[in-house]
């Protein structure tokens, strides 16, 4: 059985000025799509996925945002150059898991969402893997 589910991530407070985008495609044939310059409050990013049962029975999530072996499939999201932007000094990428999320908390739900941090320690745009991760609910 498969099942389309949407998605939501909101980044929060990222550094103003930044591009920040949803990455469609992997490796050199992607495009960033919904585009938003931050100018210091929370951005929201939405896509769906196609989900089935995997060969392990868990979820397994497919479509253009999906990244990543089945067992670690994540969602980036392009910063900076990567999302397009000249004439910046970013050129990140931040990684959002999709692990942890079970049958049992899919269940009759249409969509899921997170929040995720968009500010580093030191002031930056956030990125690599999310830690910590609160995951989806």
């Amino acid at each position: 059985m498969e099942r389309d589910l949407n998605f939501t991530i909101i980044l929060e407070k990222p550094p103003a000025g930044v591009d920040y985008g949803l990455q469609e495609g992997s490796g050199n044939n992607y495009k960033t799509v919904q585009t938003q310059r931050s100018t210091g409050g929370d951005l929201r990013f939405t896509f769906s996925a196609r989900v089935r049962e995997g060969k392990d029975a868990q979820p397994n999530f497919l479509a253009p945002f999906v990244q990543g072996p089945t067992h670690e499939r994540f969602v980036y999201l392009d910063i900076g150059t990567y999302a397009g932007q000249i004439n910046t000094s970013w050129s990140r990428r931040l990684k959002i898991p999709l692990r942890g999320i079970t049958w049992q908390l899919i269940g009759k739900r249409k969509a899921l969402k997170t929040k995720v941090p968009g500010t580093g320690k030191d002031g930056s745009p956030a990125c690599a893997t999310v830690k910590p991760f609160a995951g989806w609910s």
